[in-house]
């Protein structure tokens, strides 16, 4: 369900790169609610994007291998000994929209507390994006607050809603 995308030229690490194609036209499709003025050469340059995360990269299929969406950490809060906290980035093709999202956002949840022993997962994400928010208050996020006009969104001023999960309300 989670296939890690390793891009990584210093050491010829190479992992799964077939899905760079779909996770280029997931971001073309819902591109409004991913990206702000600054982050826009993700897709012009999505190699190099991956390798800077990598191997904090996944996509997430259906059990018959379809590509459905993608997931990945960064911002993270720790050391090479632990982990504390990181932020989530995500993003599903329309078919995948439901249950289907509910079941992977548990299991990647728990692939996050328990492989990755992060004990605080963030999401930040533009107050409009209804669809991710409902997802997250669904999976146990609770909303934390709101940064007022963090960014700029199409040259203008625009709020970024910040959720969290820890890791004691999930074991609950």
């Amino acid at each position: 369900m989670f296939k890690n995308i390793v891009f990584n030229r210093q050491y010829g690490l190479y992992c799964n790169l077939q899905y760079i194609p779909n996770i280029k036209n997931c971001i073309r499709s819902y591109y409004k609610f991913l990206i702000d003025d600054f982050s826009k050469n993700c897709i012009s340059d999505i190699y190099s994007f991956v390798e800077s995360i990598s191997p904090y990269f996944w996509v997430i299929t259906d059990y018959d291998d379809t590509f459905m969406g993608f997931v990945f950490l960064d911002n993270f809060t720790g050391n090479e000994n632990k982990l504390y906290s990181a932020e989530l980035t995500t993003c599903f093709e329309r078919g995948a929209w439901g249950v289907f999202t509910r079941f992977a956002a548990k299991i990647f949840l728990k692939k996050c507390f328990d492989e990755l022993g992060l004990v605080k997962i963030k999401a930040q994400i533009y107050p409009d994006n209804f669809r991710v928010k409902t997802l997250l208050k669904s999976s146990g996020f609770t909303y934390e607050t709101t940064l007022v006009n963090e960014t700029l969104r199409l040259g203008k001023p625009q709020n970024i809603d910040i959720y969290a999960m820890y890791r004691d309300y999930y074991y609950k």
